[in-house]
């Protein structure tokens, strides 16, 4: 654009200067007439560079996510092809069921056993206590028989002593006091044993065994839930739409959950258009702002664009404490620089763009309008040029 201009310049003092003769071509008019572009130019392109700032790194990016299965295990299917598009929720490789099939198996057996053990607890605990209501009421009737047993040797002993009545029935009254005072210690001996059975009680009020036997279910409910968990990430699925470029891992490899070993790299399909300016070129530009792109990719070609934020930290205003590595953001910027996310704007909005393609561009900001257009021959006779090849092989 420059170079147009300067010719247009040259042109006009070609015909003012010696076509027409209209001033002398003396040593004033020289020096204003070659002064006069070198400033202008100068000066306009400042203000250009202000009002409607260029980048030369104008770059795509993509997330790009580390699949790390959860568990170890031997690889058994891998049904994706690479470089092929990938919905989300498509398996994305399988690992061998079969050990964590049997863990689940025997956890599920193991919380069986368990809750038998808990029936088999309180049909012993509602046991206890039928004996214990068996032990009270034995004793109970021991305790009135005893009385009644007790008056009546009382009774024969008075009408013994007075005649009327059979010594010999008195004594055997006295041997049965003496048998219901046995019987009595015997149902008391018998309701203490239930009651000291019965008497360790829980903070819940539970017995001692059957609180133990509910607290290992409860564990065996975890390891079962764990071990179902754990079979289902044999079958690792997409996390979103995209791609899986560089597929190295096939049946029969081992896959380990190893955050620096990962299974493979997941490329989604969600991208980032990032411009990078300098830290001063960015003060006017704001959010919704028309921008232009001359990608590489499609030479000849201005991709409508616009602004969507500014990134205003980058890994140089993030201070680690220790050893920690503070993260960049989804891609580095250069020092002193800064990041502008554009997205696609118009007819260009679903327009393919590959992981990685760079190009230029400019955000035309909401002043010096009128000097918008030298930004944009600009950039148009530089989309031009990517049609050129400059190579010697």
């Amino acid at each position: 654009m420059e170079l147009i201009l300067l010719g247009i310049y040259a042109l006009c003092a070609w015909l003012v200067f010696f076509k027409f003769k209209w001033l002398p071509w003396n040593i004033v008019s020289q020096v204003i007439t070659i002064s006069l572009p070198i400033f202008g130019l100068t000066a306009l392109i400042l203000v250009l560079n202000v009002v409607a700032p260029s980048s030369a790194d104008v770059r795509v990016v993509n997330y790009v996510v580390p699949i790390n299965p959860q568990v170890r295990g031997l690889v058994t299917e891998v049904p994706i092809t690479p470089n092929r598009p990938i919905k989300k929720g498509d398996l994305l490789f399988r690992i061998d069921p079969t050990p964590y099939e049997i863990a689940v198996q025997n956890a599920e057996a193991r919380l069986a056993q368990l809750k038998v053990q808990l029936v088999t607890a309180r049909a012993t605990s509602s046991n206890l206590e039928q004996q214990l209501d068996s032990a009270i009421g034995q004793r109970e009737a021991t305790v009135a028989r005893l009385e009644l047993s007790r008056q009546r040797a009382a009774q024969f002993k008075e009408l013994a002593a007075t005649g009327a009545g059979n010594r010999f029935d008195y004594e055997q009254a006295l041997t049965d006091v003496s048998n219901l005072e046995g019987q009595l210690q015997s149902a008391r001996a018998a309701e203490q044993q239930a009651r000291e059975k019965l008497g360790a009680k829980s903070p819940a009020g539970e017995q001692d065994e059957i609180a133990n036997v509910r607290a290992q279910i409860l564990q065996a409910e975890a390891a079962l839930a764990n071990a179902r968990w754990e079979l289902s990430q044999t079958s690792y699925y997409a996390p979103a739409n995209g791609t899986v470029v560089a597929l190295t891992l096939r049946p029969g490899a081992i896959a380990v959950p190893l955050p620096m070993v990962p299974a493979m790299n997941f490329i989604e399909d969600e991208q980032w258009i990032l411009a990078i300016y300098n830290q001063n070129e960015v003060r006017k530009i704001a959010p919704g702002q028309e921008a232009e792109i001359a990608f590489r990719q499609y030479p000849g070609r201005v991709v409508k664009a616009r602004v969507d934020s500014v990134m205003w930290a980058t890994a140089q205003g993030q201070l680690p404490i220790g050893d920690v590595r503070t993260a960049g953001g989804v891609a580095p910027v250069p020092p002193q620089s800064l990041a502008v996310r554009l997205l696609l704007d118009g007819k260009d909005e679903g327009l393919f763009l590959a992981a990685g393609a760079q190009g230029g561009g400019a955000v035309y900001t909401d002043s010096g309008e009128a000097i918008h257009i030298l930004r944009k021959i600009i950039l148009r006779i530089s989309a031009k040029l990517d049609w050129l090849i400059l190579k010697l092989h």
